[in-house]
């Protein structure tokens, strides 16, 4: 039999058998002595009867007249006689007896003392030279029935005594075992990107370390993410000035060149460039949405976000292809601005990138705090759907994006406690795309913990 996994119900089973065990081992040691001493008072009990009643009988024997008559003492009232006894001459002629006595159990006189046969214990005792002889009985199931009540009274409180102490042990392990169970919960509550030190402080000296060892990997751990991120970052702003000077030398070039083959060259420099400059963008985006705090102590507005961010898009490059949808009353949010800002333009520019290019894109932020991102285009498999939020993952071949702003979408929804739902058709379609995210409001009940999910 194997033992359970949990060390609650481990501690609780194995005091329960050390404790049933020693109970036992208790009372049967506790039994035999106590047998023993019950040997001793009924023997004692053998002799002081002898000794009382034999002065007694050889009184009335001797004031009798008619000697060698036995005498049965007839009883005063009816009872149960554990003690017999027979009173004999020299020549075992009985002379009196107890009236339950039967004569049959009683040996020949052996002398002064103890003797024992194999249903009863026995002592004698003789006067006036041995002519004068009794001797008394006691059936030995007497015995073993006070020793078998003796047991009893042992065992028995063991039926209500043992349940009670487990209920008892079971109890001081669950209390015992609060603050690990604490430690547990305070772990399993943790987002997959909270790497901050877990509070260990009343857990017990056993568990101690192990929680001390755990901290230390998380603190190593979120040291390592954090160079990375602040690698990442750091990369993508050195990488600023370097690559806007280079896309001006690559324009300058085509201001001052006649030679069409140069001038597509340098063109060809310049998108390249420019290319690298939205992924060094993305880059601290990515870095932004995994590292900095993205929810405020205070609430705003996030229309007035949605609005720049779309308006900005459409005057960079899609006048007229943004329909945006708000709602009529202010949407108030602790969502940092700025996330929201990086949220959304990554949702519509993906949307503008990878939908039909004659077809609008449709931004709507509900009152309950759904943003959704919807285009038209050809339906998306389900293990495309599945992959776009890894990060470099596209979902056609062409060479336009950096396949970076579903992964910081996503991250950015994890971060706030919420969830990035793709879906392919759009809900209600047979075509198109769409991205949608529950941002956290102060609507009560308005988003709900979870992984990114696709559909």
């Amino acid at each position: 039999m194997s033992l359970p996994r949990s060390l609650q119900a481990r501690l609780g089973l194995s005091l329960g058998l050390v404790l049933t065990i020693l109970w036992l081992l208790a009372a049967t040691v506790t039994s035999l002595i106590v047998r023993g001493e019950i040997d001793e008072v009924f023997d004692s009990a053998l002799r002081e009867t002898a000794e009382r009643i034999l002065p007694l009988a050889v009184t009335d024997i001797i004031g009798r007249e008619d000697q060698g008559v036995t005498q049965r003492l007839a009883p005063v009232r009816e009872h149960d006689e554990f003690f017999t006894y027979l009173v004999r001459d020299s020549e075992g002629r009985i002379l009196l007896q107890s009236h339950a006595a039967d004569p049959t159990v009683f040996p020949p006189y052996q002398g002064q003392g103890f003797t024992q046969t194999a249903t009863y214990r026995l002592y004698s005792d003789a006067v006036l030279e041995g002519t004068i002889r009794i001797t008394v009985a006691e059936p030995l199931a007497h015995r073993e029935a006070v020793a078998r009540e003796i047991q009893m009274g042992l065992s028995l409180p063991l039926l209500i005594v043992l349940p009670v102490a487990l209920v008892a042990i079971i109890l001081a392990v669950r209390f015992s075992l609060a603050p690990l169970r604490r430690f547990r919960a305070q772990l399993e509550s943790r987002g997959a990107r909270d790497l901050s030190e877990v509070p260990a402080n009343d857990l017990p000296a056993e568990i101690g370390p192990l929680a001390a060892t755990l901290n230390s990997l998380l603190a190593r751990l979120r040291e390592a993410f954090e160079a990375e991120r602040s690698f990442a970052a750091n990369a993508a702003h050195e990488l600023r000035t370097p690559l806007a000077g280079a896309i001006a030398q690559a324009q300058r070039i085509r201001s001052e060149t006649c030679d069409p083959a140069t001038d597509a060259r340098a063109a060809e420099i310049e998108a390249t460039l420019k290319r690298l400059t939205r992924l060094s963008e993305r880059l601290m985006q990515l870095a932004r949405a995994e590292g900095g705090r993205l929810r405020q102590d205070q609430s705003s507005d996030l229309r007035a976000v949605a609005r720049v961010i779309v308006d900005d898009i459409g005057r960079a490059g899609a006048p007229g292809r943004i329909t945006l949808t708000l709602p009529e009353t202010a949407l108030m949010s602790d969502i940092d601005p700025d996330a929201f800002g990086i949220l959304l333009r990554n949702l519509v520019e993906n949307a503008l990138r990878h939908g039909a290019k004659d077809a609008p894109v449709k931004v709507t932020l509900t009152e309950e705090g759904h943003l959704i991102v919807a285009n038209d285009g050809p339906v998306l498999p389900r293990d495309t759907l599945d992959r776009l939020t890894a990060r470099f993952v596209r979902a056609s071949a062409s060479p336009d994006g950096s396949g970076l702003g579903l992964a910081i979408a996503a991250a950015i929804a994890d971060r706030i406690g919420s969830t990035l739902l793709l879906e392919s058709p759009r809900p209600g379609g047979s075509s198109g795309f769409q991205a949608s995210v529950r941002l956290p409001t102060d609507v009560p009940d308005t988003f709900a913990r979870g992984p990114i999910r696709r559909a």
